[in-house]
């Protein structure tokens, strides 16, 4: 496995990777949801490249970044395992060196959800992508359900701007008992981490409620936030049953829909959803 810390050396990295090439971009602090991508990336592709980057510009000031858990020893071992051909992993001042002034904006479905309560935060997103993808030229970018509203804006940013990729989204992987995987699991409390498992009973009652026939989506999410508000430590951010393709909230589910949420448990945010009628 070769790791590669500059732009210069990822791209001579990338030049002679046999294709397909499959990318895997993370954050690190790598648990099964990562891992389950690398190893799609594996069986579909004869190359997978892995990124390790804690991207400061989708945080916003009173965000996590600093805080963020890192663990890049442990983090290799386990892509190395995984037999991953290569992993990038640069430092801040060499994605944003001092003379950048370039940004790229996916209007319209950042307005809603994550875009509304982290402004600035998809500008980020995309941006940082979208140098990923330039450095690692992939042909096919791996990214998982549970930040659904980010994969929808990357795959409308790869087909507005012609990218020459395929995006792939996975199934949420989850724990035993439901919870989604998070690297930010790490700072749930024993305690704290089982209020989190409100956020998965919500959503199961969501699909309760649509397959008993309920679809007005007002009275699921009335019950859905009674739900989470029985929950002492938990703070509801949004709840969310929104078009999939649009995010606009819905006041009829007459297709497929997506049910998303953000919740506090104590200081720690956590995300999670699933699509009525579909992937969850």
């Amino acid at each position: 496995m070769k790791i590669a810390r500059t732009i210069a050396e990822m791209k001579e990295i990338r030049r002679q990777l046999p294709e397909p090439v499959g990318f895997v971009p993370t954050m690190g602090y790598l648990h099964e949801g990562h891992l389950s991508l690398v190893r799609q990336a594996r069986t579909e592709c004869k190359s997978v490249i892995a990124s390790i980057f804690v991207n400061p510009t989708q945080f916003g000031p009173n965000e996590d970044f600093a805080s963020y858990p890192r663990n890049t020893e442990r983090d290799l071992a386990l892509l190395e395992k995984e037999s991953t051909d290569a992993v990038f992993m640069p430092q801040p001042e060499e994605m944003y060196p001092p003379s950048a002034s370039s940004w790229i904006d996916v209007e319209g479905i950042t307005d809603q959800l994550e875009g509304a309560s982290r402004p600035g935060h998809f500008r980020g997103v995309t941006t940082v992508v979208a140098k990923l993808f330039n450095i690692t030229e992939p042909t096919r970018a791996y990214f998982g359900q549970k930040d659904a509203q980010q994969a929808l804006v990357i795959q409308k940013m790869v087909s507005d701007l012609n990218m020459n990729l395929e995006v792939i989204v996975a199934h949420t992987v989850r724990e035993p008992d439901g919870l989604a995987m998070s690297s930010r699991n790490v700072y749930l409390s024993p305690e704290e981490r089982q209020s989190a498992l409100v956020l998965w009973k919500s959503l199961n009652l969501a699909q309760k409620l649509w397959s008993d026939g309920e679809s007005d989506a007002g009275r699921i999410r009335q019950q859905m936030i009674s739900l989470i508000e029985s929950e002492p430590s938990a703070q509801i951010d949004y709840v969310s049953i929104a078009d999939t393709g649009t995010l606009e909230e819905l006041e009829q589910i007459d297709n497929s829909s997506l049910v998303s949420m953000a919740v506090r448990i104590g200081k720690t945010r956590l995300i999670d959803n699933i699509i009525l009628g579909g992937q969850t």
